[in-house]
């Protein structure tokens, strides 16, 4: 990274569970002509169809790493964090700053369950759930963002991939064995923010940032909080 001026680190953006890239359109706009890469990850998006692991998932961050020069600020939003989390612990080379956002959510067998069952029954729909998530998120975040949040499809079919493959792995582990900085981003009213105070601890370089008024969805509610958050973030 050697001659890159400042505020201008690479920044990789990794989706939460169903949607896609497309849900960082915002956060997106907001960063303006900062290198950015919101890659679509297996079973998700452009990649409906494949079957999702984690090793695949890691693979897609990785790739979009290399893709903006090889070493990038990695930003991920619940599920997506996790990934990051997994990505970062395994590649920690190619990761200048780790920001998890709505991530810091010990995973059990229990916790998930009604994840798995909601994307059950709205899979089961004709259309697999798009109409209803689509006027869902409209009415939550308005038009434009509820429009960038299920413009890459809905993929509740991954789910039950996706909760095996989370499950699989130690947050907490991964966080430890990572030597690099560590940003945890949360909004106040989240209710993945359970055990923020155990995350943090297990980062060898950790801060907490809680966004006022936010709550898990906080990329698609208040993605200019987020983006002013990452701002100084890469610039570091």
């Amino acid at each position: 990274m050697a001659g890159r001026e400042p505020g201008r680190t690479p920044i990789v953006l990794v989706h939460g569970i169903r949607v896609s890239g497309t849900m960082w359109q915002g956060v997106r706009a907001e960063l303006g002509d900062r290198p950015v890469s919101a890659p679509d990850l297996p079973g998700h998006g452009s990649r409906r169809g494949e079957r999702f692991t984690v090793a695949g998932a890691v693979a897609a961050i990785t790739d979009a790493v290399d893709d903006l020069g090889g070493q990038a600020v990695l930003v991920g939003h619940s599920m997506g964090s996790y990934l990051a989390l997994a990505a970062a612990a395994e590649h920690p080379e190619r990761i200048s700053e780790l920001v998890l956002v709505g991530g810091t959510l010990k995973l059990t067998p229990g916790r998930v369950r009604p994840f798995r069952r909601i994307a059950g029954l709205l899979g089961s729909l004709p259309d697999g759930g798009l109409w209803f998530t689509r006027r869902m998120a409209r009415l939550m975040f308005g038009r434009a963002q509820g429009e960038a949040f299920a413009a890459g499809g809905v993929a509740h079919e991954a789910v039950p991939d996706v909760l095996a493959g989370l499950l699989s792995r130690d947050p907490l582990a991964d966080l430890r064995g990572y030597p690099g900085p560590v940003r945890l981003v949360n909004g106040r009213r989240d209710h993945f923010r359970a055990e923020e105070a155990e995350f943090l601890a297990a980062c060898q370089r950790g801060r907490l940032a809680l966004v006022p008024k936010a709550g898990h969805l906080l990329p698609l509610t208040h993605p200019r909080a987020l983006a002013e958050l990452l701002t100084p973030v890469a610039s570091a």
